[in-house]
């Protein structure tokens, strides 16, 4: 194989393998404490730790997340024996509990959607499980040992935190074997084993970023053990393997023009995906300056965009859960940044239409919450903004407090480049079929 075929093929392997690795990475430094601590957002391998408020721009752990739901956040590990998730009565409000395996595909999502206000318990089963499920239980299979649960809870702010903290507590997981019928009969341990060497301070996506070759081909060899590929992956992975990579191979043991190759797909990873971002978010395929990416949280042999996703933001939910209209650039093309203002209307009767609720988030160029003087880091549905007198609805999008009159409405920017996220749960028929798009970022100075 030629010099170049190779490395388009190191290149292909790095995006293929991305998800995984990231998920490795991140379920490590997630999990890295003895018993669960809320207020660092961690708690050990099958255990719940919750976020008692929303995230502030203190938050690294995970990329674009989420100001308007509260979460529940606990990574699995079904080799050993399977999770009983048991779930409390929700009311009224809006709740999701989706699980994803190890490659960011969506297995399941209780919720509101499929399941009004309660629902389970399910029985959580990894790939090789073979056993008697108790009556009652609703089984829920993974293909990969290694899976994560981001139950989000929608929630109206500060006020409603306690509501939903005791919704939060009756979410649990209990290990088969502790099983009684009775969630309140199982504690988790608070003594859990803590993995040495593990770096719980710099973002897990920024971790991942800084592997070489070596360590990054290693690691996904290492994790597709326990966690294979898809069934329509054989196609890949036959080309791939002519770089070593295969679940439980060494990499330490390729040639050298191998080790090369792999050492330079991963040192351009980080380009390769702003690259594909880029093109994805081109003008040939904005509506209205927005990139509406569709076919989340199931790829199918969509490698690339499976990392892209996974890049600017892990834990993507399905369509039919959630859309994520995205803007990079305001009405006429140009990049968003502090420096400018800009305002978002919405005609009456125009907001986005959703069953559940809708909210515009701020990131960042790292793909954060960006510091501001009101800790307001998304704006929508819930927020109390004040609509113009014909019915109208603007959204003011800047780095300077606007006034008095138009604080309510007011979405802080950073002072330098931005993009936003208009997130859509539980999105209707007309927005689904794109008969319904956001208008346009319009610059207003």
């Amino acid at each position: 194989m030629a010099d170049g075929q190779l490395r388009q093929l190191a290149t292909e392997a790095w995006l293929y393998g991305y998800p995984l690795v990231t998920a490795g990475v991140t379920k490590d430094v997630m999990t890295a404490v003895a018993a669960r601590d809320d207020d660092r957002r961690k708690a050990p391998v099958n255990q719940f730790c919750y976020m008692r408020r929303t995230p502030d721009a203190s938050f690294t752990e995970v990329v674009s997340p989420n100001a308007d739901t509260l979460y529940s956040s606990a990574w699995l590990d079904l080799s050993e024996e399977p999770l009983v998730l048991s779930l409390p009565d929700f009311g009224d409000r809006f709740w999701m509990v989706p699980i994803l395996n190890a490659w960011s595909d969506v297995v399941a999502v209780p919720g509101r959607r499929q399941n009004g206000a309660t629902a389970g318990p399910f029985l959580l089963v990894g790939p090789s499980w073979s056993g008697s499920v108790p009556d009652g239980m609703t089984v829920i299979q993974s293909s990969t040992a290694v899976n994560w649960i981001i139950a989000r809870y929608a929630t109206a702010g500060p006020s409603d935190f306690a509501a939903v903290n005791q919704l939060q507590d009756g979410t649990r997981l209990t290990p088969l074997s502790q099983w009684t019928g009775n969630p309140d009969d199982y504690s988790p341990p608070v003594d859990a084993p803590v993995a040495k060497g593990i770096d719980a301070i710099t973002a897990p996506v920024s971790q991942v970023h800084q592997l070489d070759g070596a360590a990054y081909f290693t690691r996904l060899n290492q994790l597709m053990v326990d966690n294979p590929p898809n069934p329509d992956d054989t196609t890949v992975l036959d080309r791939l393997a002519r770089l070593g990579i295969a679940p439980g191979a060494s990499i330490a043991e390729q040639p050298e023009e191998i080790l090369e190759v792999l050492e330079a797909a991963a040192a351009a990873g980080p380009a390769t995906l702003q690259a594909f971002k880029s093109q994805a978010e081109s003008p040939d395929h904005q509506i209205n300056g927005w990139t509406i990416h569709r076919g989340l949280g199931n790829y199918g042999t969509d490698y690339a965009k499976r990392a892209m996703v996974t890049w600017l933001g892990y834990g993507a939910n399905l369509d039919v859960d959630a859309l994520y209209p995205h803007a990079t650039t305001d009405a006429d093309g140009n990049p968003l940044d502090g420096t400018h203002q800009y305002v978002l209307h919405f005609e009456s009767g125009q907001t986005p239409p959703v069953q559940g609720f809708w909210s515009l988030t701020m990131m960042n160029d790292q793909q954060l919450f960006a510091d501001n003087p009101l800790d307001r880091y998304a704006i929508g549905d819930r927020s109390n903004m004040r609509t113009n007198s014909d019915g109208t609805l603007d959204v003011y999008i800047q780095h300077e407090n606007p006034g008095p009159e138009r604080e309510s409405n007011w979405l802080p920017a950073p002072e330098g480049s931005f993009n936003i996220f208009l997130r859509l749960y539980w999105p209707k028929e007309v927005a689904l079929a794109d008969t319904w798009t956001p208008p346009p970022l319009k610059r207003a100075n």
